[in-house]
């Protein structure tokens, strides 16, 4: 059978945007990219149901580089005490505790480690402080004590902020060499969860002397943190969404302002039910669980510094209007609207 010049037209119309689509996912991101391959499939697939042209693809911005370290962490003094000092205090058991973590291997230890040993400073040295030893004590013995009491209170919440933002797992964890959610791919949030969950409690119960740390327990669940920059896969995949979702509402609210309506009924409910839209789902369930776990973490610190809260805030926020969680449900929201009304012109058959 001949073909007629009308369906010559369509397939070359047809091949010209899958060209389209292939060439965009290779600028987008060097042609491995999958969650972006699915979207321009699924703008593809919208525009030839409104009879529209493929959309203008812009590459969605990388997520900022974490602070560095000496703008993340604290500068903690070392306890400046002679032998002599610290050995009229041996009563309080702190001799050999400041005497391991003054030798050449407790000087580089990580600072997960360095917070549990001035996590066991500070408790010797408060557990000293109520009992009945300071009374045995000369007068300048006990001064000294109450001082270095008081200093090790202060350094104790720094340490933790430490021993998160200074573990190499938590730093990873928003590393800018990463790419969004591939499409079908569970998310395992359980284990990186419970590891959020146990630093937020080891944080806000480090000055109840019934609570007890274990280092084995703390090294596994950074591990946890480490094993996928979960926070920069996140941050990536919603900078991504929110890029497409302008894309795809630019086009819906063309063709609507055109009065287009879909060619195909049965091709426009397939687009209810493609891949996207189940990743966009999976995206927002995902996202405000992990993004609300770390808001609750870094509040149980009663420290921080201004870097990491000016990243907090830019990224991290829940609330934040430029952040990307409310970039994404903000593009989310339009998408629904516009999905809907087009739907319905869709549905009613054209006079």
């Amino acid at each position: 059978m001949e073909k007629t010049p009308h369906r010559l037209n369509e397939r070359f119309k047809h091949r010209h945007l899958i060209l389209l689509v292939l060439l965009a996912t290779l600028l987008s991101g060097c042609g491995n990219d999958e969650a972006d391959a699915m979207f321009a499939d699924y703008q593809q697939r919208l525009a030839t149901s409104l009879n529209m042209p493929f959309p203008e693809r812009t590459a969605p911005e990388n997520i900022a580089a974490f602070p560095n370290q000496e703008k993340r962490l604290f500068e903690l003094p070392e306890m400046r005490e002679g032998l002599r000092n610290v050995y009229a205090l041996r009563e309080c058991g702190i001799t050999n505790l400041i005497a391991r973590h003054n030798n050449s291997l407790g000087k580089v230890a990580p600072p997960s480690q360095q917070w549990l040993y001035e996590l066991a400073l500070w408790r010797r040295l408060e557990s000293c402080w109520q009992s009945d030893i300071p009374e045995q004590l000369s007068e300048e013995d006990r001064k000294r004590l109450e001082r270095l009491l008081a200093m090790k209170t202060r350094q104790l919440p720094k340490a933790s902020w430490n021993a998160l933002f200074g573990s190499s797992e938590w730093v990873s964890n928003f590393s800018r060499a990463s790419s969004p959610l591939p499409p079908g791919k569970a998310i395992e949030l359980d284990r990186p969860l419970a590891a959020i969950a146990y630093l937020r409690k080891a944080t806000r119960k480090q000055f109840d002397l019934d609570w007890q740390a274990e280092s084995s327990v703390l090294e596994n669940h950074l591990q946890a943190l480490g094993r996928e920059p979960l926070s920069a896969v996140l941050l990536r995949s919603l900078l991504l969404a929110s890029q497409r979702l302008d894309e795809i509402n630019n086009l819906l609210e063309r063709a609507w302002r055109a009065g287009k309506t879909c060619s195909d009924a049965s091709a426009w409910l397939s687009l209810s039910k493609h891949q996207a839209m189940t990743y966009l789902k999976t995206l927002d369930q995902a996202g405000s669980r992990w993004l609300a776990a770390i808001e609750k973490l870094l509040e149980a610190h009663s420290v921080t510094r201004s870097a990491v809260s000016r990243y907090r805030q830019e990224w991290l926020s829940l609330d934040n209007p430029i952040a990307p969680w409310q970039q994404f449900q903000a593009q989310r929201k339009r998408f629904e609207t516009n999905w809907r009304r087009t739907g319905e012109r869709c549905a009613r058959p054209e006079s």
